[in-house]
Order: C-alpha cells, then sequence, then structure tokens
C-alpha cells in the first residue's frame, strides 16, 4: 500500500467516524464536547489532535467530592463553589474521576517531551510494524531562533529572515536525504512487494534509525483530568517550548469546553496564580506595610534570579541605584 492509499484510507476511517449516526446512552455526556469528537484540530504543518472519547463531567467531579464528604455538605456549597474549593486546596481525587483520549499526530521531539508525564495511557504507532509516511516538522521562519543566553532551554532572538532560510535549507535537506534512505532500506512498495527485485529488503525496525527527530509519529493518549490539567500547566506555560505549546494550548481549549467549571478554577487557581515561597511571602507583607524592597531584597537570601522573578511578578521594576 503506497503512502497516499494509507493516508485515503485513513480519511475514510475518520469520515466513518465523523458520519457515524448518533448512538444512545445512559451515561453523561457533553454537548459542547460531542460536537468536537472526531474533528482534528490541525497543528504546526502536518500534526492535529482530536477527541476520541472522554469520561465524566463537572457534575462528576462534584459527586465524587461530595461522596468523601458525606451528606452533610451536599446542601453547603453550589457545584461551581465546590469544585472551586476542591482545586484552591489541590483535593485533586474527585479531578481523576473525568478521562479524556485524544489521538495526537506530532514530531518525534515533541513526543519525547511528552512522554516524560508518566501518568497516562499511551499506545504510538508502531514504526517496526508499519511505514512512516513521508511527513516532517519544518517552523515557520519566524520561529527560527538563537540560543537564550539566560535559559539554557530556551530560545533567545530571532533569526533574520535570510538565516531563517538558511537553517530551513538544511534542516529540510537533512530530513529528506534520511527518508530517502529510510525508504531505499525498506524497498518496499508498502505490500511487501520490493521496489527494486535486485536490492535487500532490510527489516522496518532497522530502517527507521537514522529518521530524524522531526519525523510524525501518531498515538492514542488516555489520561484522567487531574493528571491533564497538572500537563497542561506546564506545557501552556509561556516558558515551554513553542512546539509542544501549540499543543498544550489546543488541548486547553478542548478541556474548557468539556469541563468549564473546572477549567474556570484551574485558570484562576493555576494558570493564573502565583506562588510565594515562605521568605518571598514575607518579603510581600513587609513591602505592603511599607518598607522599600530596594533596600530588603539585597539583604534576603533570595538569589539574583529569584530576585529578578520576584520583581517581575510584582512590577516592581528595576532596582533604583
Amino acid at each position: 500500500m503506497s503512502t497516499e492509499d494509507r493516508e485515503t484510507s485513513g480519511a475514510e476511517v475518520l469520515a466513518e467516524q465523523l458520519n457515524a449516526p448518533p448512538s444512545p446512552t445512559r451515561r453523561p455526556t457533553v454537548a459542547a464536547l460531542e460536537e468536537r469528537l472526531f474533528h482534528p484540530i490541525q497543528l504546526l504543518d502536518h500534526g492535529f489532535v482530536r477527541v476520541v472519547d472522554y469520561m465524566g463531567d463537572d457534575d462528576a467531579i462534584v459527586q465524587a467530592a461530595r461522596v468523601s464528604y458525606g451528606k452533610g455538605t451536599r446542601t453547603a456549597r453550589s457545584d461551581r463553589g465546590l469544585i472551586r474549593y476542591l482545586m484552591r486546596h489541590r483535593h485533586t481525587t474527585p479531578f481523576e474521576m473525568c478521562e479524556l483520549k485524544l489521538h495526537v499526530k506530532l514530531p518525534i521531539f515533541v513526543a519525547r517531551q511528552w512522554i516524560r508525564h508518566r501518568t497516562a495511557n499511551v499506545n504510538e504507532i508502531s514504526a517496526r510494524y508499519s511505514i512512516l509516511d513521508r511527513e516532517f516538522y519544518l517552523p515557520d521562519p519566524a520561529q527560527v531562533n538563537t540560543q537564550s543566553a539566560t535559559n539554557r532551554q530556551g530560545r533567545g532572538e530571532a533569526l533574520t529572515a535570510e538565516q531563517a532560510g538558511s537553517v530551513l535549507d538544511l534542516l529540510r535537506r537533512d530530513a529528506v536525504q534520511t527518508f530517502d534512505t529510510y525508504q531505499a532500506l525498506l524497498n518496499d512498495e508498502g505490500d511487501g512487494t520490493p521496489v527494486d527485485a535486485t536490492a535487500p529488503q532490510v527489516a522496518r525496525e532497522l530502517a527507521r534509525m537514522n529518521l530524524t527527530l522531526s519525523t510524525y509519529t501518531q498515538w492514542y493518549w488516555k489520561v484522567d483530568l487531574h493528571n491533564l490539567l497538572h500537563f497542561l500547566s506546564l506545557r501552556m506555560d509561556p516558558h515551554a517550548q513553542y512546539e509542544i505549546r501549540v499543543y498544550g494550548d489546543a488541548i486547553g481549549d478542548i478541556v474548557a469546553s468539556w469541563v468549564p467549571a473546572a477549567w474556570e478554577a484551574f485558570s484562576d487557581y493555576r494558570l493564573g496564580a502565583v506562588l510565594f515561597s515562605r521568605e518571598e511571602l514575607q518579603l510581600l507583607q513587609r513591602i505592603l506595610a511599607g518598607e522599600d524592597p530596594d533596600e530588603l531584597l539585597p539583604a534576603s537570601s533570595l538569589s539574583m534570579r529569584e530576585r529578578g522573578a520576584f520583581r517581575r511578578t510584582l512590577e516592581l521594576g528595576p532596582p533604583k541605584r
């Protein structure tokens, strides 16, 4: 089977899922998420994320919490208030009652960052069994940057258009070359028939070895809401690598339509919140009492980086000289 045939088959499966008649169910459903089932959200140049299945909703979180709280609290809080209480005080178990299953297509180097979150069920396409599609990620020129001078794992200034073009040419050349080698080693039309009857057919598990990390892979990823929110708190952060952050942002939008009350609480108490250390809290209290931060901070035990972050958080501006 050729790459084109495989893509056609995949499109036919997706169309079948999208056009399938609704199935009756007794379990709770979320209308906004039902509308998004199987619809891929296109990301980067060839990637996507789409909802395959889900379990639970905001009510499931409340129901689980009230089981552990007992009947005496059933009328003490509104559902929204209870969810906010759980989020604020980090009572996370009720959020584990909700699960989301996603189909994700992403570059291998993004997948290697993603898989560090060891709290989900994952099944990835096997290049020992399947022949990968000729797709690899090339960043937008605006995303081609220098190495950051202050952050060893981050990007610095954007390159000029000419420099970015040269970098992309190198990346494209290497990706094409390695994929050509992969196909030559496979020597396979896709159905086991050799392309060149005089050349060997190398095992798929060996032929894949030299593919670049920009090659696209796919997986099914199933995770409970508690661990999903932890994933999003890291991968939606402005300091996260751009290529995984776009997936985080897309999934965040999905979660917002699935469990809006939980998402509101998460946005308020995690995404939009700031955590102070014990000493930072003491410094903040003294600043609010009228003491000069330019005198307090140099005398503190905070490192230079911590002091800078503290000043930026409070929008204190640079120290007065």
